[in-house]
């Protein structure tokens, strides 16, 4: 090696942020398993690389001894101050033994460590970017697919969506541009790994505060978000400041803002509802689009009992309970939906509240 080698590996200092002084300390490391390798022996080696002309050296490491058990790893004093009158016993003595043809084995080795160091300074790189975006949207574009994951390509790494994280309603195809959640960065054996998700909660949660400036701002606050991917999904919102309309900013100008999520989101329907600290009042917010006609909270139970208008009882429980279950999981209170005439039936053979509870009702956790 030479004055180009030292060169080249100023320019990766410049380029990739690697100390070169990092890089020529690798080297030497590696070249001494190389030279035992390649030569059969077993000595006590130091190599050396001059870092202004490249040139390598090897040393022989002995220490100096009154009685040479291993000529490989120890000398004698009278030979010692053959070398230098200055040595005394368990001095350590250096005798170069570089090899004719050492220069090409060192080139080779010498390539395989920077381009080592390399790919893990990259790899480290592009683990420190995507370690803070943990949790976080990313746009990519789809790759491939094979039976666990489509792979979507970030730039500089691909990511994994695993199927089981895709929506219903998701169906891709290559070089489609999509935006997923990072649920998981981790920096393995093999490099960094960055999972994704379509289906996470916090997915919407991102999209609304990309889309609303006020949410963005922190005027506008998310309080829960309850969802169930590709159908349906609720959101509570709060404003700091009273005269902003929380749900008004969410839906934006002529519902552009919460229409632009559902496109991205395949359709999939988003309840808007305000966040109130009375939890009565919450929890007929939460039941949207149907109508409320009572809450009881029992604190004790954490439970409420929503009486609503008989023609509304289909539209508070939803398809399948999709509604109620999903106001449940929004105010994480359990929900009991009567209709007046059930209510008024039951108050009427003046139940306990203990009987009341087993009655042909819908009870969501």
């Amino acid at each position: 090696m030479n004055m180009d080698f030292i060169d080249a590996l100023s320019e990766i200092e410049r380029e990739k942020g690697i100390a070169k002084e990092v890089l020529i300390d690798a080297i030497e490391a590696a070249l001494i398993s190389s030279y035992k390798r390649n030569f059969n022996t077993a000595q006590n080696v130091r190599v050396d690389i001059n870092r202004h002309t490249g040139l390598i050296k090897v040393y022989a490491r002995k220490a100096v001894v009154d009685d040479v058990l291993d000529v490989r790893l120890e000398i004698s004093l009278e030979a010692a101050r053959e070398i230098s009158p200055n040595y005394q016993l368990t001095d350590i003595v250096e005798i170069e033994v570089t090899p004719r043809d050492f220069g090409r084995i060192a080139a080779q080795t010498a390539k395989q460590v920077v381009t080592q160091r390399i790919r893990e300074a990259e790899r480290g790189l592009i683990y420190n970017a995507f370690v803070d975006k943990e949790e976080d949207i990313v746009t990519g574009i789809v790759q491939r697919q094979d039976l666990r994951n489509v792979y979507i390509d970030l730039g500089k790494i691909e990511a994994a969506l695993p199927l089981t994280e895709l929506m219903p309603t998701d169906k891709f195809k290559q070089g489609d541009r999509v935006k997923a959640y990072i649920t998981k960065v981790e920096n393995t054996t093999k490099g960094p790994q960055i999972i994704l998700s379509r289906t996470h909660p916090g997915l919407l949660k991102r999209l609304f505060e990309l889309e609303v400036p006020e949410i963005f701002d922190g005027v506008v606050e998310i309080r829960s978000v309850a969802r169930e991917a590709g159908f349906r999904s609720k959101i509570a919102v709060h404003s700091r400041n009273a005269e902003v309309d929380p749900v008004g900013s969410c839906v934006g100008p002529k519902g552009i803002r919460v229409q632009t999520i559902v496109n991205e989101l395949k359709g999939e329907k988003i309840d808007i509802v305000r966040w109130m600290e009375q939890v009565d009042e919450y929890v007929a917010n939460a039941l949207s689009p149907s109508k409320v006609i009572e809450v009881n909270v029992f604190e004790n139970e954490k439970m409420a009992r929503v009486i609503v208008p008989d023609y509304q009882l289909s539209l508070a429980i939803g398809i399948k309970g999709q509604n109620a279950r999903l106001a449940a999981k929004l105010t994480g209170w359990k929900i009991d939906i009567k209709s007046e005439t059930q209510a008024e039936q039951e108050y009427g053979r003046q139940k306990t509240y203990s009987e009341e509870m087993h009655q042909d009702s819908i009870s969501i956790d």
